[in-house]
């Protein structure tokens, strides 16, 4: 049997990487693992909690709390990925509101709320294959993953696929919302001083704004096949 390998999918935020990191572990027969929803579920307990609200966070009570959040993936075998749970209550759906966008970068800046989360997702990572994307794997969570890639594109092609996508949704979003929204994630994401948005030095870098994400797909499968057989070889 061929040796699995862990594969880092790091870049901004709309650039299509749960959307390859999905379609990658079900091609390989790996586990996949959405960061950004783990990191999404937190603020939203926060936000219930009152501890994180526009303009405002209370860095002291969401330290606090995080004693009391439970998360995990459920896995759908219809949709071939899981589902987040948060304090056994499905989050899924709720996890991707605008609103919960606007301030997953503020609580994930805490540097108590990345330890807490980098330690699951190493354990959930630590047997191997496995497709995890975020704002850290490579750099962070998976220093040593056999393969990184780091996925970007315009800022304006990225606040376009996010305005689609909640407009498919139903959601009533504003385009300049949307796009204002994405350049304080970059800003926040890139500028933290704790695990920094970063491309690592070893990763192989991706620019999908005028490639469709299929075609980009194709390509980073015939990638990792690649690698695997190298790891094996």
């Amino acid at each position: 049997m061929d040796k699995e390998i862990t594969i880092a999918i790091d870049g901004f935020s709309s650039t299509g990487k749960s959307t390859v990191a999905k379609r990658l572990a079900k091609e390989l027969g790996y586990i996949y693992v959405d960061t950004g929803a783990m990191y999404r579920a937190v603020t939203l307990y926060m936000m219930r909690k009152i501890f994180v609200s526009k303009g405002n966070i209370d860095k002291e009570a969401i330290v606090r709390h995080l004693p009391f959040i439970s998360l995990r993936f459920e896995f759908d075998e219809d949709l071939g990925y899981g589902h987040m749970y948060l304090n056994d209550e499905n989050v899924e759906k709720e996890i991707r509101y605008m609103e919960v966008s606007q301030q997953v970068s503020k609580v994930s800046a805490i540097p108590e709320v990345r330890k807490m989360l980098v330690e699951q997702q190493q354990e959930m990572g630590k047997s191997k294959g496995v497709v995890m994307d975020g704002r850290d794997i490579g750099t962070v969570v998976f220093p040593d993953a056999e393969l990184k890639l780091f996925m970007t594109a315009s800022t304006e092609q990225r606040a376009q696929r996010r305005y689609d996508e909640l407009m498919g949704r139903g959601d009533d979003v504003k385009y300049d919302e949307v796009l204002q929204n994405v350049k304080d994630r970059d800003f926040m994401d890139s500028t933290r001083e704790d695990s920094p948005l970063r491309m690592a030095d070893d990763a192989m870098e991706f620019d999908n704004s005028n490639i469709g994400l299929d075609d980009q797909f194709e390509e980073i499968l015939k990638i990792a096949k690649k690698r695997i057989k190298e790891v094996n070889s």
